[in-house]
């Protein structure tokens, strides 16, 4: 499974912001500790907003904090976001063919896979394993 880089920016974010939920940081804050410009990273904290993952305020002490619930909240519900739908994906050259489809089988198997991985792993769980080690 590759993910795109806005799912990453979403993965990232996520983690960043519910690591402490009573800290507020700014785009500016996140987009600088990813490497990437606040533009790239607007659209992302966007979508976590809608999804109700993160709060945004503007003004002086504007600025994003996590209001998801970090047990419950897996890392596929972000993936999911920002990702098609497993239906929804674009046949690649060659699939038509008897070679291309049994290929295809194995790919999509390692896709559910980690999918069943992003599901089983909530926010809690990566940020005390990442906090620990």
């Amino acid at each position: 499974m590759k993910l795109q880089t806005a799912t990453r920016l979403g993965l990232y974010a996520t983690l960043e912001l519910a690591r402490d939920p009573t800290q507020t940081l700014s785009s500016a804050d996140l987009a600088e500790r990813f490497g990437v410009s606040t533009h790239s990273l607007a659209k992302v904290l966007g979508t976590l907003s809608a999804a109700g993952l993160v709060q945004g305020g503007r003004g002086a002490s504007g600025g994003y904090r996590f209001t998801g619930n970090r047990r419950r909240t897996t890392l596929m519900d972000v993936v999911a976001l920002f990702e098609p739908a497993p239906g929804n994906r674009a046949k690649e050259p060659g699939e038509d063919t008897e070679i291309g489809a049994a290929l295809q089988r194995v790919l999509t198997e390692i896709d559910e896979i980690a999918e069943a991985t992003l599901r089983s792993v909530s926010l809690e769980t990566l940020l005390g394993s990442s906090c620990a080690g």
